[in-house]
């Protein structure tokens, strides 16, 4: 594999330019180890097409989305405040984010605050890519024979209106896609949002992931596409839960498109 480096705002700032996109990498997709790895392949998907892009490294804080949804709307402002200075000093116009949580909260949250961003999350970018022919399903791993499943994240698909972007980086494959019972407006939660995702369940008979497994398996797919971080640790549990490790795999959509593409 080939190496690369990423630049932080910082060091474009001392050599007095300004990138492109920012990419927000959010809390799992720097802390996670499962997550670590979109982050890297969504880095290996700017570095394919040329796009000049920086991270924000140690001055990137967290969107204060968790803080917000369990209720801490005063830690979400101080959170949020913090952020959007670091972000205004900068001059940013433009946010790719790998995360709906972050997406939807600087979108549509940050502008109240003060800070108006472009955002688009990894799949728009993935969509728009493949639409002016930088991307093609080319090159590298096939899908061909395998039946892949888009499990929509709800701040990605039912609160921002994005059910497309994902699904068009999926068709061009040569594969199968498969829609679950519950999908686009009517999808279900992966079990993690508001604020879920921090603390155990309440008492009830089923927990959620497990519900939305069923949902997978009658959709008989061996593949689940996933476009957030959260909805990525609770299907991935809910997989080794039901024993079908072996069997189904669960992958984000900037990994399908990076093993597609033989980056």
């Amino acid at each position: 594999m080939t190496s690369f480096k990423i630049p932080t705002m910082a060091e474009m700032a001392a050599q007095g330019q300004q990138p492109e996109i920012l990419f927000w990498v959010g809390c799992a997709g720097s802390f996670d180890e499962r997550a670590q790895k979109i982050t890297r392949d969504i880095c290996k998907i700017l570095h394919h097409v040329g796009i000049s892009y920086a991270v924000l490294g140690t001055e990137e804080s967290c969107t204060g989305d968790p803080a917000k949804r369990a209720g801490n709307e005063f830690l979400f402002q101080m959170q949020a405040m913090t952020n959007i200075e670091v972000l205004n000093a900068y001059n940013i116009k433009k946010i790719v984010t790998g995360c709906p949580h972050c997406f939807n909260t600087i979108r549509n949250e940050y502008p109240g605050l003060g800070g108006s961003y472009e955002v688009i999350h990894h799949t728009q970018l993935i969509q728009q890519l493949i639409d002016e022919g930088k991307l093609k399903a080319e090159g590298g791993e096939s899908f061909k024979g395998k039946k892949i499943t888009f499990h929509d994240p709800c701040y990605l698909g039912r609160a921002n209106n994005v059910y497309e972007a994902p699904r068009a980086a999926l068709e061009i494959l040569d594969t199968e896609l498969v829609e679950m019972k519950r999908c686009k407006s009517n999808g279900l939660c992966c079990g993690a949002g508001g604020g879920q995702m921090f603390k155990e369940p309440e008492a009830g008979k089923k927990e959620i992931n497990m519900e939305r497994m069923q949902d997978v398996i009658e959709a008989k797919a061996d593949i689940i596409a996933s476009g957030c971080p959260f909805c990525m640790t609770m299907l991935s549990d809910g997989v080794k839960h039901q024993d079908k490790e072996g069997e189904i795999q669960v992958l984000d959509i900037a990994e399908i498109t990076v093993r597609a593409n033989g980056l």
